[in-house]
């Protein structure tokens, strides 16, 4: 890859519930509020996709379902999401009818996705995105709701516990092995712990690590409402916990889930070459970057949780984003 690629990753996107019937009236561009032109610059544009895309199927029984209008597939397109993880615990939250609704809506969006499919073979394939010769890759599984763990005659999400003793987190590692020799730049994500706590928990950063040997170039980590440190790993990126992006959620003072990033990557020669984090916050069922009086407090707790990482980090006044170190 001789030329500068710019790789942007966002966490949880969910546009079920109070955002779904926002979009009844409203236009696909508005659950982005004024971020748009910063996501639009990115060669890749990647999401965590936390419902279903569908006019159909039944709810599961769980506390939380999330659908979305098969229409608001335009959210996506409008901001340019060409690559979304459905491995999530929000997948099959309306069957298997409505995840292969979601499935072909995306393929029809030209928008590539991994982490769920018909089978275990698809939901296990790697995500490919081609742009002026250079390729980038995506491999997505989640350690929740293993019942809907996809086999080869059952539709479902790629289940993969997070234990490098367990059989199937060995597959994972050896399926970036091979991904890696496919593409120019390989992301693995993974819907992973816990919906709360700011710091990797037991064995992600273990994990992450392996990952990373085996040939991923950025650990792509959500599922935790809020944010978590990144960590620069062998020259990769780790991002351990994207937080949300757009949702309809009640808002913890405490921890503070309507405060997230866009993440921005850079890549040239096979290496990362420049991160940068960008604050938002959501209001009103939409997403903005965060003013400077409350953009700086956000990226100060962040470089807290770097530094118990080890990672450097410096904000640039100019670019209202906290870049890090190499």
């Amino acid at each position: 890859m001789q030329r500068i690629m710019r790789l942007l990753l966002i966490g949880d996107v969910m546009l079920g519930r109070g955002v779904n019937e926002r979009l009844s009236a409203a236009p696909p561009e508005r659950p982005w509020g004024n971020t748009l032109a910063l996501i639009r610059e990115a060669d890749v544009r990647i999401c965590n996709l936390e419902c279903v895309l569908s006019d159909g199927g039944a709810p599961a029984r769980k506390e939380f379902t999330f659908r979305s209008d098969a229409k608001n597939v335009e959210v996506l397109k409008t901001a340019g999401i060409n690559l979304v993880s459905l491995a999530n615990n929000h997948s099959l939250d309306y069957g298997t009818e409505a995840l292969a609704d979601t499935l072909g809506i995306l393929d029809f969006a030209g928008i590539a996705h991994a982490g769920a499919g018909g089978d275990s073979a698809e939901a296990q394939a790697l995500a490919q995105v081609r742009l002026d010769g250079a390729s980038t890759g995506m491999l997505s599984a989640t350690d929740s709701e293993p019942g809907w763990e996809a086999r080869a005659d059952k539709p479902g999400t790629w289940f993969v516990p997070i234990s490098l003793d367990e059989p199937r987190a060995q597959r994972l590692l050896a399926r970036v092995r091979a991904g890696k020799r496919e593409v120019d730049a390989l992301i693995v994500s993974l819907h992973w712990g816990a919906n709360r706590g700011c710091r990797p928990e037991a064995r992600h950063r273990e994990f992450a690590h392996a990952l990373v040997d085996a040939g991923a170039d950025i650990v792509f980590g959500h599922s935790s409402h809020v944010f978590r440190g990144v960590e620069l790993y062998a020259g990769r990126l780790i991002i351990f916990g994207a937080g949300d992006f757009i949702d309809d959620y009640a808002v913890d003072e405490a921890e503070r889930n309507d405060e997230s990033f866009v993440f921005s990557a850079e890549m040239g020669d096979g290496l990362v070459a420049r991160v940068r984090l960008y604050p938002v916050v959501i209001e009103e069922l939409a997403t903005r970057l965060a003013e400077a009086s409350r953009a700086r407090p956000v990226a100060a707790r962040m470089e807290t949780l770097c530094r118990e990482l080890g990672t450097a980090t410096e904000w640039i006044e100019r670019e209202g984003a906290l870049e890090v170190r190499f």
